[in-house]
């Protein structure tokens, strides 16, 4: 996924400090053959550069043959390494996979957030933050194909993963629905339910999409529509 830098704190755009230390936190968490890292750059270059050269050749053997049938074996000849290079990063293919989808998500809360004016009026806010949300994640549907469909099968590891990548987006809409433009609008921020009601029906519209054969790009209008009405004014929530 064209999943760049997270938007600094800055004027009239609250929240922002509690979406910059989810997504922080997130990208602390680096996985490496089962261990944590600090994700600190310093040392790291040649480990990095291998590292995104196997999350990189993991995502086009999505593109190309799915989850399933991608080895270990085809990732290594694809980013042109060895195995054990390979093993030195990752405890096997689902490692590597959660990785990928992790820097992934990473990626596109980093876009959505910069992409939105908090300045803006309310429904254009909306507007920008559905739009490159879909663009980023149409250009790697068979990426975003896999996360929705093979994920939830993966066991505990890989749930842990979804359930953060979930609240990842959820802390993404909260904040961005908390700014004083949308106060004065009568947007109230976004309560937990709602968010989850509203992210679980754009993926699995994407997801439909992406399996009958269509264009992500296709359900945009649909897709800010829908959300306009679901986060527009509203009495306040419970």
């Amino acid at each position: 996924m064209k999943v760049p830098g997270m938007c600094g704190d800055g004027p009239g755009r609250p929240g922002r400090d509690r979406l910059a230390k989810v997504t922080t936190a997130q990208t602390g968490r680096r996985t490496a053959g089962g261990r944590e890292t600090d994700g600190t750059a310093a040392g790291n270059s040649g480990a990095d550069a291998f590292r995104r050269r196997l999350l990189d050749a993991l995502a086009e053997s999505i593109a190309e043959d799915g989850y399933r049938a991608t080895t270990v074996a085809g990732i290594v000849r694809r980013a042109r390494t060895s195995r054990r290079t390979f093993y030195e990063h990752f405890a096997d293919k689902e490692a590597c996979f959660l990785a990928l989808l992790s820097d992934a998500n990473e990626k596109v809360i980093r876009e959505v957030t910069a992409a939105v004016d908090p300045k803006a009026s309310w429904d254009l806010q909306i507007r920008q933050a559905i739009t490159e949300y879909i663009t980023t994640v149409q250009s790697e549907p068979a990426l975003v194909l896999s996360w929705i469909r093979e994920l939830p099968s993966l066991g505990e590891r890989a749930r842990t993963l979804q359930r953060d990548m979930l609240e990842g987006f959820v802390t993404l809409v909260q904040a961005l629905s908390g700014t004083t433009e949308l106060k004065a609008a009568g947007i109230t921020p976004v309560p937990r339910p709602v968010a989850i009601i509203m992210l679980g029906g754009l993926r699995e519209l994407i997801a439909w999409t992406v399996e009958d054969g269509g264009h992500i790009g296709d359900i945009t209008e649909v897709a800010v529509e829908s959300t306009i009405a679901l986060l527009g004014p509203h009495p306040d929530y419970p």
